[in-house]
């Protein structure tokens, strides 16, 4: 209890922490002495935000032995935001402690999984930098609006550039701007909608899902199918690893009864372990039939990949359905790969033939790459 306020942390390891006159500079301080780097989260993203925790003070542990404790950083989790409601429903929003920002790197674990969560985050984001935090990184793993990123006819709004301009009004910290973490945004123009105010890092879980291929027993025999030519511009070059896997592009046309069918394009599954992947999924009608139509040119197994499974109203059940046969019309999916960019990917992954990807890792190692190259953060 600090100041009649509850306050709880979760430091990795526990260390005694600096108060915010002692941290003003690193040239303040010895260099083993830094004040733990802060990691606060909204609470959908406490899962996320406790595994990037471990995994970054793990490996600035590994880095601090191998540098006979010269380096000596830690990373703290800071469970101190109350996520409150007015009875109007607005937020009320309080930062236990506050203090405790200024001079420090802060990490926020967000999500932006509902429009619900938004205003409140973007509170918190406007707010975080006024409080003189030396550094700011925002973890935003799926970028909501993306899809919506051009005007195809008269009328229609492009909402991924409103959502990055507000992102991008977000204040600059002592060492200057915010860095903004998305994982496999739609397209990779959209860093241009957001200003120089913030700095959008434009990461991909790709290299997860090929750790991940090649533990499989079948590893040899995959093959890497794009259910269009979107996804087969925005991700081929992923693949681009020497292990050999065949690429199939799939292309969609609707007929004549506006039923949307798939047909290959280019690439052969015949007794392949073919692995659709896309960045994000809806409904998963287009995944089920780019399936469909594997499945019938002779693919031997059929699994698929999307870093953001979105699922509006439970969607996902119509793959786990296929599973126990309740769905004739289905594909039975031998692995249908989740990253927990949204936080409901926890709960789809406990039921077959899902199975989740923590982006912690891949998050770390982007934190730590910015101490690798500028030794900014840590």
């Amino acid at each position: 209890v600090h100041n009649g306020l509850k306050f709880c942390s979760r430091e990795y390891p526990m260390q005694r922490s600096l108060s915010p006159h002692q941290a003003a500079s690193p040239m303040d301080v010895p260099s083993n002495r830094y004040p733990p780097v802060l990691v606060l989260f909204h609470p959908s993203s406490r899962k996320l935000a406790e595994e990037v925790a471990r995994v970054t003070s793990s490996q600035l542990m590994a880095d601090d032995k191998e540098a006979q404790g010269k380096k000596h950083r830690r990373v703290e989790l800071l469970d101190c935001i109350n996520w409150e409601k007015f009875p109007d429903g607005w937020p009320d929003i309080f930062i236990q402690d506050v203090h405790r920002i200024a001079s420090r790197d802060v990490i926020l674990v967000a999500s932006f999984h509902s429009p619900d969560v938004i205003f409140e985050q973007i509170s918190i984001i406007y707010s975080i930098p006024r409080y003189l935090a030396r550094s700011f990184r925002i973890i935003l793993p799926y970028f909501p609006t993306a899809t919506m990123e051009r005007v195809d006819r008269e009328g229609q709004i492009v909402t991924a550039k409103t959502l990055a301009r507000i992102l991008s009004v977000t204040p600059l910290a002592a060492r200057g701007p915010a860095q903004i973490f998305i994982f496999d945004i739609h397209a990779l123009q959209e860093r241009f909608y957001f200003t120089d105010q913030v700095i959008p890092r434009l990461l991909s879980a790709i290299p997860s899902l090929i750790e991940e291929l090649d533990t499989l027993e079948d590893s040899s025999s995959v093959s890497i199918a794009f259910p269009d030519e979107g996804a087969y511009k925005r991700f081929h070059c992923c693949f681009d690893t020497g292990r050999g896997w065949p690429t199939i592009t799939c292309i969609k046309r609707r007929g004549a009864d506006a039923k949307r069918t798939v047909d290959i394009k280019e690439g052969d599954p015949s007794g392949r372990h073919v692995v659709i992947v896309d960045d994000l999924v809806q409904s998963g009608g287009t995944l089920m039939e780019c399936a469909k139509t594997l499945n019938s040119k002779g693919a031997h197994r059929i699994s698929a990949f999307v870093t953001h499974g979105v699922f509006p109203n439970e969607s996902w059940k119509r793959f786990t359905h296929c599973q126990d046969g309740s769905k004739e019309d289905g594909v039975r999916f031998a692995n249908f790969w989740l990253t927990d960019s949204i936080p409901h990917s926890h709960t789809i992954t406990k039921h077959p033939p899902f199975r989740l990807i923590s982006l912690a890792k891949a998050i770390a190692e982007s934190l730590l790459l910015t101490e690798e190259t500028s030794s900014e953060l840590y």
